[in-house]
């Protein structure tokens, strides 16, 4: 059995609501359900009752969400939402739907994930990969055939897994094959962050496939699986203006996958600066 270090965490995040931005953090408790509260909320889009996703809605990242304190396994804390103008409000605010739905031109309601069944979120299949056509990330298939909606994971409000990860090397790799982009970070929306050092040689991840990441003293990052990257690696944030080169990149280069997406097989404190060993 290999037992190699591979980088330290550089960065850890968290989203309140899905599809929101969110808050960078120094440390985050991590279990089988992804870091405490991450994608706790949701908005539901009334006329279609599918939960909204920012790959249908991009304005969605002109919101902000934090907690105001940390939340706990067993209880969320309250959440601080940040709308586009500056003002604040509360995530269980009675009035926040309606706020939020006004700022959106769409009827929306905000709703907690405390016991969540099987949700289904909307997507426009013509936009999905950017300006990238669908067959070129998923042969076989075209903008015609894809339904204009797709299942969580069951119980959550997660796309595809309750933990993602990317190594910090595979974004410097990708600013070498397309150096007119900027590949922060902040579009891949990952909960932790790996710093390989020197290593930018590649699509590290790949590297990572059968293995276990051992971070820090007691967690274990397992089930590890290529990240489908779309369209919300180009939407613009913050700073970062829109651009279609991000997900080209990635789609020309390694079928669209950036970054792991995973499950959590040991519990515990996710610290930056934690050292990271893949156990193979």
């Amino acid at each position: 059995m290999g037992h190699e270090k591979i980088g330290i965490v550089s960065g850890i995040w968290r989203f309140p609501v899905k599809s929101m931005r969110g808050e960078q953090l120094d440390e985050t408790a991590v279990n089988e359900h992804g870091a405490h509260g991450d994608r706790a909320w949701a908005l539901r889009e009334l006329a279609t009752g599918r939960i909204a996703s920012a790959k249908k809605f991009p304005r969605l990242f002109e919101f902000r969400a934090s907690y105001d304190s940390p939340p706990l396994p067993t209880a969320l804390a309250p959440v601080t939402i940040e709308l586009p103008g500056g003002r604040k409000i509360h995530a269980d605010d009675a009035d926040a739907s309606e706020i939020i739905s006004a700022e959106l031109g769409r009827k929306m309601r905000l709703e907690s994930g405390q016991s969540v069944p099987v949700e289904r979120a909307g997507i426009d299949p013509t936009t999905l990969f950017a300006d990238v056509p669908v067959e070129k990330v998923l042969p076989g298939l075209t903008a015609e055939a894809l339904p204009d909606q797709f299942a969580l994971k069951p119980g959550s409000f997660f796309d595809s897994a309750v933990m993602h990860v990317i190594a910090n090397g595979t974004l410097r790799h990708m600013a070498k094959l397309t150096p007119s982009s900027a590949f922060d970070p902040r579009r891949f929306r990952a909960n932790i962050f790996v710093d390989t050092g020197e290593r930018d040689d590649g699509f590290l991840e790949d590297e990572w496939a059968g293995g276990t990441l051992e971070i820090g003293a007691d967690v274990k990052i397992v089930s590890m699986i290529p990240a489908l990257r779309c369209v919300m690696t180009t939407h613009p944030q913050e700073d970062l203006s829109r651009d279609f080169l991000i997900l080209r990149t990635a789609a020309l280069h390694h079928r669209a996958n950036v970054g792991v997406f995973a499950s959590v097989g040991a519990s515990g404190i996710v610290r930056k600066g934690d050292p990271v060993h893949l156990v193979k």
